[in-house]
C-alpha cells in the first residue's frame, strides 16, 4: 500500500533501520533457542557492533527510544513513510516490554520453566518474523500491515 507517494530507494532503508531496535531487545528471548541451535546465531553476527555500544551505553534504549519517537516520528518534514516505520517498530519494542513483564510474573511459578522457554521462544520468533517481514515490505516501498499493531501506527502518524 503506497498511498501516500512514491518512495525514494533513500526512504526504503531509512525505513528499514529502526526495526534494529525490536531485533535488539527481542534477542534476550531468544536465548534459549541460540543456546539449543548455536547455528543459529551466525544469522546475528552483524549485530555485534551495535549491541556491543546498545549495552554499554547507559539508558540507551530509552534514548533510542525517545529520540526516535521525538525527532522521527513527530516531525512532518520526514516522509510518512518513514514515520510510519518507525512508530511501528517503537511499538513492537512495546510489546517486547509487555512481554518481559509477562515472562517476569510468570517465572516465580514452580515448574514453569518449560511455559517460560515455550513463550520465550514464541515471542522471539515472532518478533524475528514481524521484523523480517517488516524490512522486506520496507525496501519494496510497501507499508508492513501487522494487525493491530498497523492500526495503532495509523493513529499515531498523520
Amino acid at each position: 500500500m503506497t498511498w501516500r507517494g512514491s518512495t525514494t530507494v533513500s526512504d526504503r532503508i531509512f525505513a528499514c533501520l529502526p526495526y534494529l531496535l525490536p531485533l535488539i531487545e527481542g534477542l534476550v528471548f531468544g536465548s534459549y533457542l541460540l543456546r539449543q541451535f548455536p547455528v543459529l546465531t551466525v544469522l546475528f553476527i552483524p549485530l555485534s557492533p551495535i549491541l556491543l555500544i546498545y549495552r554499554t551505553v547507559p539508558f540507551a534504549s530509552l534514548i533510542i527510544f525517545f529520540a526516535l519517537f521525538l525527532l522521527v516520528v513527530r516531525n512532518e518534514k520526514i516522509s510518512h513513510f518513514i514515520r510510519f516505520n518507525t512508530m511501528q517498530a517503537i511499538l513492537l519494542n512495546i510489546v517486547i516490554f509487555l512481554c518481559s513483564i509477562l515472562l517476569q510474573i510468570v517465572g516465580p511459578i514452580p515448574g514453569a520453566d518449560f511455559a517460560i522457554e515455550t513463550i520465550a521462544n514464541t515471542i522471539f520468533l515472532g518478533i524475528v518474523v514481524a521484523v523480517v517481514y517488516s524490512v522486506a515490505q520496507s525496501l519494496f516501498g510497501r507499508y508492513a500491515e501487522i494487525p493491530a499493531i498497523s492500526d495503532a501506527v495509523y493513529l499515531q502518524v498523520r
